[in-house]
């Protein structure tokens, strides 16, 4: 789209742009600028990163601000009618979503998708393979609170309190009655699904802030109990969770010098137990999006959009809330008791700061920034939030800083999300109106 720039005061920006660098340099100066020479204790100034700093923020804010000048322009100018059409085809970037997301090839890219995703245990290195469970995990924990706040519209703050339960399910019966990983698996959900019904009953009436508010004291009491509860050994933990068996057999030992024979490429540093939680993770990820498309397009997922549009209209027209309701957060649970077991088998060791109030606002960041209702959004936004500061992690100094500012450009550039959801809409279209009959003639007389 073509617009023509408005009025652009260069000497007021650029007064506004060193308005920033100078505060940049007060606030960061104490930190910056003095060096603490501990051999000798002596102080060092270090004017040259000062002002690299107070150079490169008025480089970001001179662009950042003529960005927001031409953006706005644009926007005056299509209200006014002035912007140009697109004539024409689609775009080329409009091209590829449409091959992506378009029906036809569809499951082609999704099983090429798959089958890279089940490749990575078989090549990569052992911590590659830990961050991407990792990010699975997020995935399907993004995608069981999507069920909440994104579809349904019940924000909880207190989302990993279930994870918690999850884990130490799984954790406490290894711990004490040496039960193995595939009958905790379920009984992780139902323990999880259980107290996600037991938290429904009591917010049936809440919403909003106060929704958010009792949710959040939800999750920091199960955090709190876990802390205080001789049972789950308190803030020690607990350890030696077994991994996941598979048949009796020892992987590393019997199963993997076949494999290495079968698959020459195949790294040697493989560690057969990481590679069988990933497998488990990818099914349990691939059954989550799954169970998650169907609900949303199921009845029950079109009286979660009513509930989440507008809860009033939503009782008005006959929707059971209570049932809509404890079904979000029984249903979000679950999910993540699921992956509170995974988390448990990888990690082999919990403890209460596992599962802190940081954790709940990482997996909402994960919702928001990939797009609320938005299944491709919450699975890029999980890889994104998860890979991207591991990879970062290069510019160990700054990567932090790049990631802050990564997600401020996002929330600017894209307030709905990297990936928005696409809501249907339905188009009344009156019949064709018939033809009139003809005037019948009736005899006289009559």
């Amino acid at each position: 789209m073509s617009f023509k720039p408005g009025r652009f005061d260069w000497k007021r920006e650029l007064a506004a742009s060193s308005l920033a660098a100078v505060w940049l340099a007060l606030l960061a100066g104490p930190l910056a600028l003095f060096k603490i020479n501990t051999s000798d204790y002596s102080l060092g100034l270090r004017w040259p990163l000062l002002l690299k700093m107070a150079g490169g923020a008025f480089v970001l804010s001179a662009v950042w601000r003529r960005f927001l000048a031409r953006r706005a322009s644009a926007r005056r100018a299509a209200q006014r009618g002035e912007a140009d059409k697109p004539q024409g085809g689609r775009g080329p970037a409009r091209t590829w979503v449409d091959m992506v997301m378009g029906a036809r090839y569809r499951l082609q890219i999704i099983g090429l998708f798959i089958l890279g995703l089940m490749s990575i245990p078989f090549w990569a290195s052992p911590y590659v393979v830990h961050i991407f469970i990792t990010a699975l995990i997020y995935i399907a924990l993004g995608l069981g609170l999507n069920i909440v706040v994104g579809v349904s519209g019940l924000l909880n703050l207190g989302y990993v309190a279930f994870y918690a339960i999850g884990a130490y399910t799984y954790a406490l019966l290894n711990f004490h009655f040496g039960l193995g990983f595939w009958l905790c698996l379920p009984l992780g959900a139902l323990t999880a699904t259980a107290l996600g019904l037991l938290l429904g009953f009591p917010v049936l009436r809440l919403r909003g802030d106060y929704l958010a508010i009792v949710t959040l004291g939800f999750g920091e009491i199960v955090r709190l109990v876990l802390v205080n509860t001789e049972l789950t050994q308190g803030p020690r933990g607990i350890g030696n969770i077994s991994p996941p068996a598979f048949f009796g057999l020892d992987l590393n030992s019997q199963v993997k010098p076949h494999l290495l024979k079968v698959l020459p490429l195949m790294s040697p540093d493989l560690d057969m137990n990481k590679a069988l939680i990933f497998f488990i993770i990818l099914a349990l990820v691939i059954l989550t999006i799954v169970a998650v498309f169907r609900l949303e397009n199921s009845r029950l997922g079109r009286a979660w959009l009513a509930l989440r549009e507008d809860e009033v209209a939503c009782q008005a027209m006959g929707i059971n809330r209570t049932r809509a309701k404890l079904t979000a957060f029984a249903l979000g649970a679950t999910w993540a008791g699921l992956a509170g077991v995974v988390f448990a088998s990888q990690v082999t060791f919990i403890n209460p700061t596992s599962f802190g109030f940081m954790q709940s606002v990482m997996i909402l960041s994960i919702v928001v920034l990939g797009g609320m209702g938005s299944i491709p959004g919450v699975i890029l936004g999980a890889l994104v939030l998860i890979l991207l500061p591991e990879y970062l992690r290069s510019y160990d100094d700054y990567r932090m800083l790049l990631f802050g500012a990564l997600m401020v450009l996002m929330m600017v550039l894209r307030p709905g999300g990297l990936i928005q959801s696409v809501r249907q809409v339905y188009i009344h279209r009156p019949a064709a109106s018939t033809p009139a009959a003809p005037p019948r003639q009736e005899p006289r007389g009559t």
